[in-house]
């Protein structure tokens, strides 16, 4: 018979000679459990006549028109919980036509748009803001620094929350806190109230509506052959909001002061509360799933425990630093090294942009050959390219047509390495704890892009220049394209009685 999960209205086919006991249902989509009502002995032996061997008979619950369906086995958990982990296969799609991981999908993509496109436009504000309030560039770029250090130190401990609470409730507080640091951003008075809106509160924010949360989220909600093309195309939705958030902060820093502009973008980052509300229900089982063999039925401290010790691991963490050295460097300075160089200030607000809107195009492309290839390759050929690009742009005259030919090129590999990453902690070690598990990893990331930033105003001020740090982020990218190649990117296969 069919029964639906009474919180996402998944359905699922199940023998019906389970529920002539009363017995507590487990969704796999969701994540829910509940008692299924037991079927009276009557009707079961309507459906399973005593003295005949078990044959599937067309009941009230297949009234729909969807008669002789195939019964599916089931598993039951420890506690003797049915799980409800295979749909129909006409009721793959919850009841009201809604497609739960493509709502997941959508919400997701919006957070990450708004998140990330307010986040990309910080730059703009570099010299508006120091020339107001006559600040080093130091000063500014210690507090993006520390946004990102927070983002990274806070990020596990908020997915491990968004696994167990609800991905809805934790997107919604960074939501809030999101625009509750851009308020107190466009009203600082001095460096310390800038350290603590543009640092703490934002990076705080960050790591509860940003990349992980979500990218964990969508992760689950995907099936396995599609995941890599869902990550993609939460990563394009960065991309997107990079194009349409900084051209829209540059229109508006033409039209109103800095101040202005930072509370405008206050309210708009309240968006990011609203679509937090169709994540509400995701979250990581409590049950296990019926697919024992691919690493579901672990403890979150054994999965930290066996991903410590796995070498790739490591290996993953320590390269996505190098992501977050460059993108952190270019996001924040490239406006201000371009009019260094006598180009306008919209220059900067252009190649942010175009590097959003090709990002669009890397991210998808990336999802989806990491669905068809091996993802390790595929992260060294981007590190390899982005060291690449990064000379070539140093080695050429610097004009607005090359500015833009460099932006749309690094737009390619910007974030493409993201839905890679990701896709390469869940392949390996599952998703069930997927948002904790990349959360560190991209530690490692916002550790890398701390001192990006920082490094840039530092040495811009002690030196004159932003040289030294772009020839190190040439360096980073040839050393990160070498160390992904060695990863073991075979997933772990435990058996049920191991954990």
């Amino acid at each position: 018979m069919l029964i639906t999960c009474p919180k996402c209205f998944m359905r699922y086919q199940i023998d019906d000679r389970d529920l002539t006991l009363q017995r507590r249902m487990w969704c796999s989509n969701c994540k829910h459990t509940w008692v299924q009502p037991k079927l009276s002995e009557n009707f079961a032996k309507t459906i399973h006549p005593s003295d005949a061997s078990p044959k599937h008979v067309s009941n009230p619950a297949l009234e729909s028109g969807h008669s002789g369906s195939k019964v599916l086995p089931h598993l039951s958990d420890e506690e003797g919980n049915l799980i409800a982990s295979q749909p129909s296969e006409y009721g793959q799609k919850p009841t009201g036509n809604i497609n739960i991981p493509f709502v997941i999908l959508v919400a997701g993509s919006m957070c990450v748009l708004l998140a990330m496109g307010l986040r990309a436009s910080f730059g703009l504000f570099l010299i508006p803001m120091l020339s107001d309030l006559e600040w080093n560039r130091e000063i500014f770029a210690i507090a993006l620094a520390l946004q990102n250090l927070f983002w990274g130190l806070l990020q596990p401990f908020a997915s491990a929350a968004a696994e167990k609470w609800g991905t809805g409730r934790i997107i919604a507080l960074g939501g809030a806190l999101y625009a509750a640091g851009l308020y107190l951003m466009g009203n600082v008075s001095n460096p310390t109230t800038l350290h603590i809106s543009a640092g703490l509160m934002i990076g705080a924010a960050q790591s509860g509506c940003a990349l992980a949360v979500v990218l964990g989220a969508v992760g689950r909600a995907m099936p396995e052959k599609k995941r890599s093309w869902g990550l993609g195309i939460v990563m394009a939705a960065g991309g997107v909001g990079q194009f349409t958030v900084v051209p829209m902060g540059q229109a508006l820093l033409q039209s109103f002061n800095w101040s202005s502009a930072l509370v405008l973008f206050s309210a708009l980052a309240c968006a990011i509360i609203f679509c937090a509300y169709p994540l509400r229900t995701s979250k990581a089982s409590t049950s296990p799933p019926s697919n024992i063999k691919t690493t579901e039925l672990l403890s979150m401290s054994n999965a930290l425990r066996e991903a410590f010790f796995h070498k790739g691991f490591w290996l993953l963490t320590i390269g996505f630093y190098v992501c977050g050295f460059h993108v952190a460097f270019i996001a924040v300075h490239l406006p201000a090294y371009l009019t260094d160089l006598g180009l306008p200030s919209s220059a900067g607000a252009w190649a942010i942009s175009v590097i959003g809107i090709f990002n669009i195009f890397g991210s998808y492309v990336a999802g989806i050959l990491g669905d068809k290839l091996r993802k390790k390759y595929l992260l060294s050929f981007l590190y390899f390219a982005r060291a690449a690009v990064f000379l070539i742009f140093l080695l050429l005259p610097v004009t607005f047509g090359s500015v833009i030919f460099f932006s749309a090129c690094l737009g390619l590999l910007w974030l493409s390495t993201v839905p890679l990453t990701s896709g390469l902690v869940a392949q390996i070690f599952g998703t069930r704890y997927m948002g904790t598990l990349f959360g560190i990893v991209f530690l490692s990331h916002q550790i890398g892009s701390f001192m990006g930033i920082w490094l840039g105003g530092y040495l811009f001020d002690y030196y004159g220049s932003y040289s030294p740090v772009w020839w190190a982020g040439v360096f980073l990218g040839f050393a990160a394209a070498i160390i992904h190649w060695p990863i073991n990117d075979r997933a772990i296969v435990r058996s049920a009685l191991s954990h």
